[in-house]
Protein backbone atom coordinates (compact mmCIF):
# COMPACT_ATOMS: atom_id res chain seq x y z
CA UNK A 1 0.00 0.00 0.00
CA UNK A 2 1.30 3.77 -1.46
CA UNK A 3 0.12 6.80 0.01
CA UNK A 4 -2.20 6.93 -2.54
CA UNK A 5 -4.13 3.88 -0.85
CA UNK A 6 -3.64 4.68 2.71
CA UNK A 7 -5.50 8.12 1.75
CA UNK A 8 -7.94 6.42 0.08
CA UNK A 9 -8.56 3.89 2.61
CA UNK A 10 -8.90 6.64 5.34
CA UNK A 11 -11.01 8.62 3.33
CA UNK A 12 -13.47 5.46 2.96
CA UNK A 13 -13.33 5.31 6.76
CA UNK A 14 -14.72 8.80 7.23
CA UNK A 15 -17.39 8.55 4.67
CA UNK A 16 -17.85 5.32 2.32
CA UNK A 17 -20.48 6.81 0.00
CA UNK A 18 -17.90 9.50 -1.34
CA UNK A 19 -17.96 9.89 -5.22
CA UNK A 20 -15.20 8.40 -6.96
CA UNK A 21 -14.58 12.00 -8.54
CA UNK A 22 -13.94 13.47 -4.80
CA UNK A 23 -12.07 10.99 -4.01
CA UNK A 24 -10.00 11.54 -7.17
CA UNK A 25 -9.79 15.16 -6.38
CA UNK A 26 -8.96 14.31 -2.84
CA UNK A 27 -5.84 12.26 -4.02
CA UNK A 28 -4.96 14.00 -6.81
CA UNK A 29 -5.33 11.15 -9.48
CA UNK A 30 -8.16 10.21 -12.07
CA UNK A 31 -11.34 8.62 -11.12
CA UNK A 32 -10.86 5.96 -13.38
CA UNK A 33 -7.20 5.57 -11.53
CA UNK A 34 -9.17 5.39 -8.21
CA UNK A 35 -11.59 3.06 -9.27
CA UNK A 36 -8.74 0.39 -10.55
CA UNK A 37 -7.38 1.25 -6.92
CA UNK A 38 -10.27 0.26 -4.80
CA UNK A 39 -10.75 -2.50 -7.26
CA UNK A 40 -7.38 -4.11 -6.24
CA UNK A 41 -7.83 -2.66 -2.92
CA UNK A 42 -11.00 -5.35 -2.22
CA UNK A 43 -9.14 -8.25 -4.60
CA UNK A 44 -6.71 -7.70 -1.74
CA UNK A 45 -9.02 -8.13 1.31
CA UNK A 46 -8.09 -4.17 2.69
CA UNK A 47 -11.87 -3.39 1.92
CA UNK A 48 -14.03 -5.87 2.62
CA UNK A 49 -17.56 -3.85 2.74
CA UNK A 50 -18.94 -0.51 3.05
CA UNK A 51 -20.97 -0.14 6.27
CA UNK A 52 -23.45 2.97 7.17
CA UNK A 53 -23.28 4.03 10.89
CA UNK A 54 -26.22 3.61 12.32
CA UNK A 55 -27.58 5.12 15.74
CA UNK A 56 -29.51 1.58 17.25
CA UNK A 57 -31.11 3.74 20.11
CA UNK A 58 -33.22 5.90 17.83
CA UNK A 59 -34.42 3.05 16.03
CA UNK A 60 -35.58 1.19 19.37
CA UNK A 61 -32.57 -0.68 20.61
CA UNK A 62 -31.55 1.29 23.78
CA UNK A 63 -29.71 -1.67 25.72
CA UNK A 64 -26.06 -2.46 24.63
CA UNK A 65 -23.89 -4.54 26.33
CA UNK A 66 -20.94 -6.72 26.06
CA UNK A 67 -21.54 -10.49 27.05
CA UNK A 68 -18.15 -12.90 27.81
CA UNK A 69 -18.59 -15.87 27.15
CA UNK A 70 -16.31 -19.34 28.49
CA UNK A 71 -16.39 -21.44 25.39
CA UNK A 72 -15.18 -24.56 25.85
CA UNK A 73 -13.70 -25.91 22.27
CA UNK A 74 -15.60 -28.62 22.06
CA UNK A 75 -18.66 -26.11 21.78
CA UNK A 76 -17.19 -24.10 18.56
CA UNK A 77 -18.65 -25.90 16.05
CA UNK A 78 -22.15 -25.42 17.25
CA UNK A 79 -21.47 -21.62 18.48
CA UNK A 80 -20.13 -20.09 15.80
CA UNK A 81 -22.96 -20.70 13.11
CA UNK A 82 -25.19 -19.98 16.82
CA UNK A 83 -24.24 -16.91 17.28
CA UNK A 84 -24.17 -15.52 13.69
CA UNK A 85 -27.48 -16.00 13.23
CA UNK A 86 -28.47 -13.88 16.34
CA UNK A 87 -29.61 -10.67 14.31
CA UNK A 88 -29.26 -8.61 17.53
CA UNK A 89 -25.16 -9.60 17.61
CA UNK A 90 -23.13 -6.79 15.77
CA UNK A 91 -19.82 -8.58 16.52
CA UNK A 92 -18.52 -11.87 18.57
CA UNK A 93 -14.57 -11.67 18.78
CA UNK A 94 -12.65 -14.84 20.29
CA UNK A 95 -10.22 -13.03 22.47
CA UNK A 96 -7.18 -14.30 25.55
CA UNK A 97 -8.45 -14.25 29.09
CA UNK A 98 -10.84 -15.92 31.50
CA UNK A 99 -13.57 -15.59 28.83
CA UNK A 100 -12.74 -16.58 25.12
CA UNK A 101 -15.76 -14.80 22.93
CA UNK A 102 -16.84 -10.99 23.92
CA UNK A 103 -20.49 -10.47 22.42
CA UNK A 104 -21.21 -6.80 21.46
CA UNK A 105 -25.35 -6.99 20.94
CA UNK A 106 -28.40 -4.55 21.25
CA UNK A 107 -31.71 -5.38 22.30
CA UNK A 108 -34.99 -3.33 23.01
CA UNK A 109 -35.28 -3.99 26.72
CA UNK A 110 -33.54 -6.05 29.63
CA UNK A 111 -35.63 -9.00 29.64
CA UNK A 112 -34.62 -10.03 25.65
CA UNK A 113 -31.15 -9.06 27.23
CA UNK A 114 -32.02 -11.71 29.78
CA UNK A 115 -33.35 -14.34 27.45
CA UNK A 116 -30.45 -13.89 25.05
CA UNK A 117 -28.48 -14.68 27.86
CA UNK A 118 -30.44 -17.70 29.45
CA UNK A 119 -30.05 -19.19 25.93
CA UNK A 120 -25.88 -18.87 25.09
CA UNK A 121 -25.38 -20.40 28.65
CA UNK A 122 -25.83 -23.81 27.25
CA UNK A 123 -22.62 -22.74 25.52
CA UNK A 124 -20.30 -21.82 28.60
CA UNK A 125 -20.42 -19.38 31.85
CA UNK A 126 -20.90 -15.92 30.45
CA UNK A 127 -20.42 -12.20 32.39
CA UNK A 128 -22.88 -9.30 30.85
CA UNK A 129 -21.59 -5.47 30.78
CA UNK A 130 -24.35 -3.34 30.12
CA UNK A 131 -23.40 0.23 28.23
CA UNK A 132 -24.56 2.98 30.03
CA UNK A 133 -23.19 5.70 28.14
CA UNK A 134 -20.20 5.91 25.00
CA UNK A 135 -17.37 8.76 25.20
CA UNK A 136 -15.94 7.54 22.13
CA UNK A 137 -18.37 6.32 19.19
CA UNK A 138 -16.66 3.78 16.92
CA UNK A 139 -14.20 5.47 14.31
CA UNK A 140 -11.78 4.90 12.11
CA UNK A 141 -8.50 3.95 12.79
CA UNK A 142 -5.97 6.61 11.58
CA UNK A 143 -3.71 5.43 9.14
CA UNK A 144 -0.29 6.99 9.14
CA UNK A 145 1.88 6.80 5.77
CA UNK A 146 5.20 6.93 7.44
CA UNK A 147 4.37 4.29 10.45
CA UNK A 148 5.48 0.74 9.94
CA UNK A 149 2.85 -2.11 9.73
CA UNK A 150 4.07 -5.40 10.81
Amino acid sequence: MDEIDLKIVSTLQKDARISLKKLADICFISAPAVSTRLTHLEERGIITNYQTSIDYKVLGYPIKAYVSLRLSPKDKDDFYPYIKSVGNVISCDCVTGSYSQIITCYFKSTRSLDNFINDIQRFGETKTQIVFSTSVIQRPLELNPGEVYF
